[in-house]
């Protein structure tokens, strides 16, 4: 009788938790059911398209992303597609075009009728149908802040792209709930999971046939902020450590399963069809990105010019003990890098067959012209910054309407212009004998197809010279191997620079300091939404943008050494899903890992001169992409400040079509159109170019050489923005971790923490 009454409760037991399952799988079917339902676009009686026929492109409307936005008005979407992909509007629902762009007067509600036999070719000449078509994502978060809902622009229609701008929460965002409370949202990850989020969106409701490109061919793209989460956005495709926060707001394609596992499938004509979050290829500008090393990076590469003065002897203290720290976390991370995938020879062997292991060295004999720091990850870093000279010097057939002026500085003629060899171009402009023409590197190209600062001459040498060459360039050797990107200049050698103090700023080049701090930053355009404001509602600012003393906020080292570890403290207890959001916003955690899509390429393009990013963080996220099979690649431009725009020829647009030859079977390939060399001499009265000869030397073949020590006063003295990063203020003139719902959280940094804790009685003597 016992055994029979335990069965029987055994399966009444079971009965009931098989009923409690079916119910809850019945209540996740019927979530998943609704949420396709409501953002399905055919059933969106509102969608409103605006055609435009100077661009011919169809524009949709703002529309929800999202079931359950928590600020409607920053997490919706717009998608701007080709005109040839469209045959027009239907109006009343039986699938034929009722407003076509022939009959077309006004904006229309209703749903898109797809063409998918017809082609665009691009201004590159890549063909692409409406099944085949990137879609372009731009990524808004200017400072890691909100980006309002804003209307797709047609930057891209004439290239055959789909084009998507997308609002998102950011970390001065706060809503009133239920109860007349003031609560705050913009913590991360809320930036990239409503561009997730609008991303599943589009690629719904491509699958669905209401809307044409491609599900596969997504290309994520922004500058600052926006570049950095354009970056985090391919880095972090598909990875279920989001999954939570999306489904909070009732994204489409990512549910929870009863078993509290997750699916990330869409139910389409009865099939279940995989939905991904994730990215193809990136064009990141001016990543600021990652931000767990940020203070570290910027740190050592202040500390590497031994010329360079810190605002307080506080400042420089924290500084040398973050380089000793980022010199002991590269070497914990067992760095290597295939030669061949990076072009450079760097062990020296004439070959590009090694696997060199990346490390740095500290002896202060050895490399004393950059404060002891030496080793095979600067020999890299160093080989990057001489390619990308010698990529701007091999490109200056490209300039148009440039004035390019003799030794004594007279204009050269019409003639004399047209006439100058490569070999005299490279010399002119390395010592500055050019002024660029107003335009110059403020073309299309760069993220939405803004413009952007930047563009001018670049910063300054590093002796701050303007003028003559100052004395002889340094010496160094042309290294390389067959088939090798030649460099020189590896740590230890000579430096040739006399360390004197920066000239005037020349004209057109980036405005720095607190002239900077007063420019909106609006990268990511799109017309754009973004808001860049520092702290939020409740706690006010974290910061002044000029600041460049935040421990002056403190009355003692003790004080802000216990602010420093309730902030790390809280943070590391998580958020409400357990998770570290410092750890959320660190690419380099997702690159390789388990349950992340890897994008086919990447491309990083920061300005040279810029301050607000350690030119080491796009270093280290290349390094990971190319040992993860990513084909990868950084851009330091030259003369490029804070998101610099495409220059010399180079567009967005060329490289994904570039990029979508070489990676899709049956494309085009794809090369960069022959330069028009300039034939007429530009109109300005003097030179502007910053003169690079006492550093910099340039031989008969137009090969530039020069050494770390060099680059380093280069990249510090011509800097955009003179706040460095390591002065307890966590990276530069943003708080980037959102905080929690009540209150800003103002530090972050476990490494700053670590230094404060571990060297206080050295820093302590040296606070204000």
């Amino acid at each position: 009788m016992n055994i029979k009454k335990g069965i029987a409760l055994f399966l009444a037991l079971v009965l009931a938790l098989t009923t409690v399952c079916a119910w809850a799988e019945t209540m996740e079917a019927s979530d998943k059911e609704a949420i396709e339902y409501a953002l399905n676009l055919k059933n969106n009686a509102d969608q409103e398209w605006t055609y435009s026929v100077s661009a011919d492109a169809w524009t949709l409307s703002i529309v929800s992303a999202v079931m359950n936005p928590v600020i409607a008005e920053k997490e919706g979407v717009s998608v701007c597609v080709p005109g040839a992909y469209v045959t027009g509007v239907d109006t009343d629902g039986d699938g034929t075009a009722d407003v076509t762009k022939d009959n077309y007067s006004e904006s229309v509600k209703g749903s898109l009728v797809i063409d998918y036999d017809a082609t665009v070719t691009s201004t590159n000449g890549q063909i692409y149908t409406a099944s085949t078509a990137p879609v372009i994502l731009n990524t808004g978060a200017a400072g890691y802040g909100s980006s309002t809902n804003t209307t797709a622009s047609a930057t891209y229609a004439a290239e055959g792209y789909i084009n998507v701008a997308c609002g998102n929460r950011g970390k001065q965002d706060s809503y009133t709930d239920a109860d007349g409370n003031t609560v705050y949202t913009g913590d991360a990850p809320s930036c990239l999971v409503d561009q997730k989020a609008a991303a599943r969106f589009v690629k719904y409701n491509i699958s669905l046939g209401n809307l044409p490109g491609s599900t596969e061919y997504w290309v994520s793209t922004g500058g600052s902020g926006g570049g950095a989460h354009a970056a985090m956005f391919a880095a972090t495709s598909n990875n279920p450590d989001f999954y939570d926060y999306q489904i909070a707001v009732g994204a489409v394609g990512v549910y929870r399963n009863a078993d509290g596992s997750y699916s990330t499938t869409v139910t389409i004509d009865g099939e279940e069809i995989e939905l991904s979050d994730g990215a193809w290829g990136c064009v990141a500008y001016s990543a600021i990105t990652s931000l767990y090393e940020a203070d570290m990076a910027m740190a050592f590469e202040y500390t590497l010019n031994t010329d360079y003065s810190f605002n307080t002897d506080f400042q420089k203290a924290l500084a040398e003990v973050l380089s000793q720290e980022y010199m002991d976390y590269i070497n914990s991370q067992n760095l290597t890098v295939e030669e061949v995938k990076v072009g450079f020879d760097l062990d020296g062997d004439g070959e590009l067959n090694s696997v060199v292991a990346l490390t740095i060295e500290y002896d202060t004999e050895k490399y004393a012209d950059t404060n002891g720091y030496g080793g095979t990850y600067l020999d890299l870093y160093l080989a990057e910054f001489i390619e990308n000279l010698q990529w701007y010097v091999d490109s200056l057939d490209y300039a148009d309407g440039w004035t390019w002026f003799d030794a004594d500085g007279i204009a050269l003629s019409d003639e004399a212009v047209a006439a100058m060899t490569a070999q005299e171009k490279a010399a002119a402009f390395i010592e500055g004998r050019y002024a660029k023409s107003s335009s110059a590197g403020m073309g299309m190209g760069g993220p939405g197809g803004g413009h952007f600062f930047g563009g001018g001459p670049g910063g300054t040498p590093p002796d701050g010279g303007m003028g003559g060459p100052g004395g002889p360039p340094p010496d160094g050797g042309m290294g390389g191997g067959p088939g090798g990107k030649s460099f020189s200049g590896f740590p230890g050698q000579s430096d040739a620079s006399d360390g004197a103090e920066s000239a005037s700023t020349p004209d057109g080049e980036m405005p720095s300091g607190e002239a900077f701090a007063d420019v909106k930053e609006t990268a990511g355009t799109e017309g754009s939404g973004d808001e860049m404001e520092v702290g939020t509602p409740d706690a006010g600012t974290t910061q002044s943008a000029t600041s460049t003393a935040n421990s002056q906020n403190y009355a003692s080292y003790a004080e802000m050494l216990a602010a420093y570890q309730a902030d790390i403290a809280e943070i590391e207890a998580g958020d409400a899903y357990g998770k570290n959001i410092v750890n959320l916003y660190n690419p380099l955690n997702y690159i390789g890992a388990e349950g992340t899509k890897k994008p086919a390429w990447t491309r990083i393009v920061c300005g040279a001169t810029e301050g607000d990013i350690a030119m080491f963080n796009s270093l280290n996220l290349e390094i990971a992409w190319l040992n993860n099979g990513t084909d990868a690649v950084i851009e330091w431009q030259w003369d490029g400040g804070h998101v610099p725009s495409e220059v010399l020829g180079n567009s967005l647009a060329l490289y994904v079509d570039q990029m979508y030859g070489k990676h899709v079977a049956g494309a085009v390939t794809i090369e960069k159109p022959a330069a028009e060399k300039q034939t007429t001499n530009g109109t300005s009265e003097s030179a502007s170019g910053a003169d690079l000869s006492s550093w910099v030397s340039v031989d008969e073949n137009c090969v530039v050489a020069f050494m770390l020590s060099d680059a380093m006063r280069y990249r510090t003295k011509g800097a955009s923005k003179t706040t460095p990063a390591f002065d307890v203020i966590d990276y530069g003139q943003e708080d980037y971790v959102f905080g929690s719902a009540n209150q800003d959280a103002r530090h972050w940094s476990v490494w700053v923490l670590k230094a404060l804790e571990e060297s206080q009685e050295t820093l302590e003597t040296r606070f204000n």
